[in-house]
This record gives structure tokens, C-alpha cells and sequence, in this order.
């Protein structure tokens, strides 16, 4: 195979990864479904309507054509909205290769199957666990594109082929980290999005730091006893993919999630919110998905139960602060 690789999708994390990619030495084809953000990446190098100021390395290079940038792709990076990828992937299929690594980039659970992203990509592109490599961690995008110090984690059962991931990322200001616990990778990486949305609404209400601090833990608490409900290792929260990315989500002014739940804190509708942020907000669908989950397994997550009732069944977020202050009281 040629070594290159495909990066699916052209928003901010996939470009940034694109960038990693070319930084470690590889040449990459990013795909874009509209021909602006084409025409922008191949005429300027950059992507002003995600990234501004970013000039992407010389072996980076774009297309509108699906084919053309995954025709001999070794490597397969898949950075589209989550509940987009089964239906991209199946149209995709006929240009992979058979020993290709898929790389998944997103972090959000399916709605209505509530499968978490590599199970997605199995079952889409028939492919075994051990081909699908999932990426997780604190990763905001412009802070990379900056070139300052970050980490993440690089999750598959086929430990070697994390490594193969790892090598093929690692610059002197990104340093990822392999690990075989792809289920508690991605549940971290999806749920944060949920609790940042939280974060925001309690921020844009004028809570402080009690509040704030008092949504992280909690909030980690509860993704982890949905991950361990699912089979994952219970120390994966404590590391990259777990508190270093809700952290990173909550505190971040300019992390998507929490941006969005402080429109909604300060009283905008679903709509006027993703207008305002311009960008997919993961945590908003993925609240559905998630609380879909947790009661097929009988696992309380009274945070992400309010979010979902805020984003979907108009609560005013002052009842759902409410309604998570009023519930029985219970040992850590």
C-alpha cells in the first residue's frame, strides 16, 4: 500500500488532524462535501470557516471526490457528524481498501440503534474490531492548529495497530497515547460532550465555581458508571479520553458544546442556538442516544437526563437545576 491517508470530513477536528498527519510525514487527501471549503483548502492551504489562520503542510491536499481520496488509502479518517457516518460510510465502501485501518474521530452514540461509533463502522463496512481504531482525548482543535502542547488516545483491541495509528501522528507537539479500551474511549469521549452542554447552560446562568465543579465530577461519575455497565476498564475515565477531555470540553470558552449550552442558558432555542455556534454541537443528539442507553441498562445519569429534557422537550434550564438539586440524597 502507498502509506497515504484519507481524512473524511473537512470541519475543524478533522482538518486540524490533517495537519497532524502532515506534520508526522504523510501525505494526505482531505474529502470535503462542498466545493468552497474544496477550493479554500486546495487555493489557500486553510479553512477559514473553521480554522482561521491556519496554513495546512504542503503533503495535505483536498477533494470533492470521495474516490479520489480513498482509492490506496492505508489509513481511513473518519471526521464526519456521527449521526451522518452510516449513511457516508455505505456510500464509501466500494473505494476501501480491504486491509484498510478506519480511523474513528467522532464522539457521539447513534440515535435510535444507541451504538457507539466503532460499532457503527463494524457493522457498516463489515469489518472486525481489530481493524477499527477509535482517537479520544482533549483535542480542541484551534489550540493544535497552534501547535500547542496536546495528547490523546489511540483505542483499539489490536494493540499494533494502534501503534501503527500512533506512529503515524506523533509530532513534537502532539503526543498520542495507545490503549485497548475502545469502548471507554468512546463513552468518554461522547458523554463529555452531554456535560459540556450542561457546563454552558450553568455558566451562562451566573452558577460559579461549586456549580461548575460539582457538573464535572458528577458527570464523570455517571459516564463511568455507564462504561462500566458496557464493559469498560473503570481507570480509562481518569486518564485522557475521560477527564482530560470533559475537562477540556467544560473549561474551553471556545469548546462547541459548552458554547451552545450557554445560548441555552441564556434562553435561545435549539435553532437560534445552532445558528449561533455554526458548528455541529455532538452533545445535543447524542443526549437522546445516551439517555436511550443508560435506561437499557438501568443506569441513572441525571445530568444527561436534563440536558435531553432542556434540548428536546423545551424545560426551562432553571427546573432542570432544580430537579437535579431536589433528588434524594445518597452516599458519593
Amino acid at each position: 500500500m502507498s502509506g497515504q491517508v484519507a481524512v473524511l470530513g473537512a470541519g475543524s477536528w478533522g482538518t486540524a488532524f490533517a495537519k497532524i498527519l502532515g506534520d508526522a510525514g504523510r501525505d494526505v487527501t482531505i474529502w470535503a462535501r462542498r466545493p468552497s471549503v474544496v477550493a479554500a483548502l486546495q487555493a489557500e492551504r486553510s479553512n477559514p470557516e473553521y480554522l482561521p489562520g491556519l496554513v495546512l503542510p504542503e503533503r495535505v491536499t483536498a477533494t470533492g471526490d470521495p474516490g479520489e481520496a480513498i482509492t490506496g488509502a492505508e489509513l481511513v479518517v473518519l471526521a464526519v457528524p456521527s449521526q451522518t457516518l452510516r449513511g457516508n460510510l455505505a456510500e464509501w465502501l466500494p473505494y476501501l481498501h480491504r486491509d484498510a485501518t478506519l480511523v474513528s474521530l467522532m464522539k457521539g452514540i447513534e440515535l435510535g440503534t444507541t451504538k457507539r461509533m466503532s460499532e457503527v463502522v463494524m457493522e457498516t463496512a463489515r469489518v472486525p474490531a481489530d481493524r477499527v481504531v477509535v482517537v479520544s482525548g482533549p483535542n480542541l482543535a484551534p489550540e493544535i492548529v497552534a501547535e500547542q502542547p496536546a495528547a490523546t488516545v489511540v483505542a483499539c483491541p489490536d494493540i499494533d495497530r494502534a501503534t501503527l495509528v500512533q506512529r503515524a501522528i506523533t509530532t513534537p507537539y502532539f503526543r498520542p497515547y495507545t490503549n485497548h479500551d475502545v469502548i471507554g474511549c468512546e463513552l468518554g469521549g461522547a458523554v463529555k460532550n452531554v456535560i459540556a452542554l450542561a457546563y454552558g447552560i450553568a455558566t451562562a446562568m451566573g452558577f460559579g465555581h461549586n456549580t461548575r465543579a460539582m457538573l464535572v465530577t458528577r458527570g464523570l461519575a455517571e459516564t463511568a458508571r455507564l462504561g462500566v455497565a458496557l464493559g469498560a476498564d473503570p481507570l480509562t475515565f481518569a486518564g485522557l479520553a475521560g477527564m482530560g477531555d470533559l475537562v477540556a470540553s467544560c473549561s474551553s470558552p471556545s469548546a462547541r458544546n459548552r458554547t451552545f449550552g450557554e445560548h441555552l442558558g441564556r434562553g435561545a432555542t435549539l435553532e437560534e442556538a445552532r445558528i449561533a455556534t455554526r458548528q455541529t454541537a455532538e452533545g445535543v443528539k447524542s443526549a437522546l442516544a445516551i439517555r436511550d442507553l443508560a435506561r437499557a441498562h438501568e443506569i441513572e445519569m441525571p445530568i444527561t437526563e436534563q440536558v435531553e429534557l432542556v434540548c428536546h422537550e423545551g424545560v426551562d434550564p432553571r427546573r432542570a437545576v432544580a430537579a437535579l438539586m431536589s433528588r434524594t440524597t445518597k452516599p458519593e
